[in-house]
């Protein structure tokens, strides 16, 4: 196993995510708990030590099932993160109340590592204001130790991310991205890590193979990968992307089985950073795929100017490109994002009237996407 230095700790490269827990039928719920097991005895017997939970993941279970299966392992033997859970916005004023619930479900005295959890569009006005007290509190459980190490995730734009980073930035210690090699690009995974740098913070890289997505590739895609380096794994190029860049500390495996586990843990066997042409060529298939989702908007606004109801329309069509590029189009950040604006503003207010058509210089058909897109998220 790989380790990466965190101040005066020793953190595995690769760390478990237990969001994808295996489950006993088709629903989040009940968790195998003995799969699970099988994966957290495999993991921390290679090296893993790093596992993280929410209180939302599998329906509150996740947590619970971390506790009673880390529970028999000495609590210096792996580090613990939890988070809380802002991404519901009836929680902003229950702070304390769902901290001491989540160190009741995990078992545990501390955790390691605590975030806010997914800071974006929707929240980042509650997260910031001081009435609910969150970080204020937060900083509290830190100075009694029952906080080691206090972070944040983030799904949100670069813009979101910045005016969080300029609260409180100086008080986090470490941040966590939706990162992948497809994402570097698509949701300016590139420009977010780069600000997150500016405050000094290590990033820890969540959807590294975007829900499993990356996890396989097309034969004419493995065929020009596997030409530079044979035998390597769809979801082994995903990893060495990561292992590429310097500012990544740990990526979290959401690993659903037992298989996947050993398939992930063996990518972080030994550090294998991708060389130039390697890159390229990965960045190549990236801007394939990514072309190939929704609308290839270039953001020139000249439709914005035309719109009778003053729609940010490159804007609605980067989230509508999000959420034709997840399975099904279920995904969640483009509702998360089109909830924290008015209603004139969302895709529902397009009259298709053209105006933005006739100016548009690739001649995008963005009256019929702004339709699809508000059916998409009713």
């Amino acid at each position: 196993m790989i380790y990466k230095d965190f101040q005066d700790l020793k953190l595995s490269a690769l760390g478990m995510g237990m969001m994808r827990l295996p489950v006993k039928g088709t629903g989040e719920v009940p968790i195998d708990e003995k799969q699970a097991a099988q994966m957290i005895d495999y993991a921390i017997e290679h090296g893993v030590n790093y596992f993280d939970t929410a209180w939302g993941y599998h329906n509150g279970q996740s947590e619970i099932t971390a506790g009673k299966l880390l529970g028999k392992y000495p609590r210096d033997r792996y580090y613990l993160a939890d988070k809380f859970p802002g991404y519901d916005l009836s929680n902003m004023d229950k702070v304390e109340e769902i901290f001491e619930k989540q160190l009741e479900k995990c078992q545990t005295e501390y955790f390691d590592f605590y975030l806010f959890h997914n800071v974006c569009e929707m929240n980042i006005d509650s997260y910031l204001n001081e009435k609910y007290g969150i970080l204020d509190y937060l900083l509290k459980q830190k100075e009694a130790g029952r906080i080691r190490h206090l972070g944040f995730s983030a799904h949100g734009s670069y813009e979101v991310i910045k005016r969080f980073l300029e609260y409180c930035g100086d008080q986090m210690e470490f941040c966590q991205l939706q990162l992948n090699y497809l994402d570097w690009k698509f949701q300016d995974a590139k420009e977010k890590v780069e600000l997150v740098k500016e405050y000094n913070l290590p990033v820890w890289v969540m959807e590294p193979l975007r829900g499993g997505s990356l996890a396989s590739l097309s034969a004419e895609e493995e065929k020009r990968l596997n030409a530079l380096r044979p035998g390597e794994s769809a979801a082994a190029w995903a990893f060495r992307f990561l292992q590429s860049l310097p500012e990544v500390d740990v990526t979290l495996t959401g690993a659903s089985s037992f298989e996947q586990m050993k398939e992930n843990i063996a990518a972080f066997e030994e550090e294998r950073p991708l060389d130039e042409k390697e890159m390229n060529a990965l960045m190549q298939i990236a801007d394939e795929k990514i072309s190939g989702i929704g609308l290839p908007c270039t953001a020139c606004s000249y439709c914005v100017s035309h719109c009778p109801q003053g729609l940010d329309i490159p804007g609605l069509l980067k989230l509508y490109n999000e959420h034709c590029s997840t399975a099904k189009g279920a995904g969640f950040i483009a509702p998360m994002a089109l909830s924290a604006m008015p209603e004139e503003k969302r895709p529902s207010a397009c009259i298709g009237c053209g105006s933005c058509e006739a100016v548009c210089p690739q001649q995008l058909k963005i009256a019929d996407a702004m339709a699809d897109f508000a059916a998409k998220v009713k």
